[in-house]
């Protein structure tokens, strides 16, 4: 977006731009990630809607320090990225997005450093050396000690003359050197710069959620399954039948019972002969009545009474009594 132009953006555009690319940040900062790459490469616009793509360099802000050293692109690296061994917080973020703020006002890159003594350099240049107290919290996380001669720097290039004073305040609060002192993504979004955002954020009317039907549309129904006589009913209206049939299909006039198929004659199919169990023998049996008798229920009776079946049997069993046996010591 920014390669191909010859003129900058303009303010309105810039502003509506990075309330987009804050909002990013915050959501991503609350659900506990930052990015760790936020470049123009990355950021993705479509119809005026920002979206911040590439997640490959994200982390954890609740995981364990140190992180890894070599991140994010030179150009928009952090002070803290390049003086420490990897003791960075979710606030390199916004140095990113600071530099990313003066590149779309000026199409030029804030601190175009060729490595990394030189991207500090710049950045000395243009903001100056920081305080004692930044030097001394960085030097905590650094086994290699420095210090840097005193610089009072030269401010923000002119080529951004077009901004407005509270534009140039949000830069300065994106861009400070100590992370404590530089402005949070939240805070950002609150900044009197993005007044006209919010007001307009209020006034617009809420999205309707997306229904169920839409996230998961109906399958599609053949056209050849609708005939000219139905056609898709509405929500909240009811189908209504055709009065007259279309002359395309005529009404088939014949009997309206079900007619027989006429029997199959297979060739080599002999026909196999009927078995029958011996219990329906007296029912099936040729001669017989066809009568099948009736079942009855059995009757009930006591546990100290016995059926007729159960009287006319008569057990054949002896009975024996089983000898004693005897155990040493006189125990049974």
């Amino acid at each position: 977006m920014m390669k191909r132009r010859r003129h900058p953006l303009s303010e309105k555009k810039i502003m509506h731009y990075m309330y987009q690319l804050c909002k990013s940040l915050d959501h991503m900062h609350r659900n506990g990630i930052f990015h760790r790459d936020v470049k123009p490469e990355n950021i993705l616009i479509k119809q005026d809607v920002l979206k911040l793509g590439d997640f490959g360099s994200c982390r954890s802000i609740y995981s364990k320090q140190p992180y890894t050293e070599y991140i994010s692109t030179r150009w928009y690296r952090a002070p803290e990225c390049l003086l420490t061994d990897g003791f960075y917080t979710y606030k390199m973020d916004l140095w990113s997005a600071g530099c990313v703020l003066y590149e779309m006002a000026s199409l030029q890159p804030l601190f175009p450093g060729a490595n990394e003594l030189d991207q500090i350099s710049r950045i000395h240049d243009v903001i100056g050396t920081p305080t004692g107290k930044t030097i001394t919290k960085f030097k905590r996380s650094r086994a290699m000690s420095f210090d840097f001669t005193f610089k009072k720097g030269s401010g923000i290039p002119l080529l951004t003359a077009s901004l407005s004073p509270q534009c140039l305040s949000l830069l300065h609060a994106m861009v400070a050197y100590d992370p404590d002192e530089r402005i949070t993504a939240h805070q950002a979004l609150q900044h009197p710069y993005f007044q006209e955002q919010r007001a307009a954020e209020k006034q617009a009317p809420a999205r309707p959620r997306r229904k169920a039907s839409a996230l998961c549309p109906k399958r599609p129904v053949a056209p050849k399954l609708l005939s000219n006589n139905w056609q898709p009913a509405q929500e909240g209206s009811k189908q209504k039948q055709p009065l007259k049939q279309e002359e395309d299909h005529p009404r088939r006039h014949g009997p309206a019972y079900v007619m027989a198929l006429p029997k199959l004659k297979l060739s080599g199919v002999t026909k196999q002969p009927l078995y029958y169990s011996p219990a329906l023998q007296s029912v099936v049996a040729p001669g017989a009545t066809r009568k099948v008798p009736v079942l009855r229920p059995p009757k009930c009776v006591g546990p100290n009474q016995k059926t007729d079946t159960q009287k006319d049997i008569q057990p054949n069993l002896k009975q024996y009594r089983r000898p004693t046996v005897e155990r040493r010591g006189g125990g049974y």
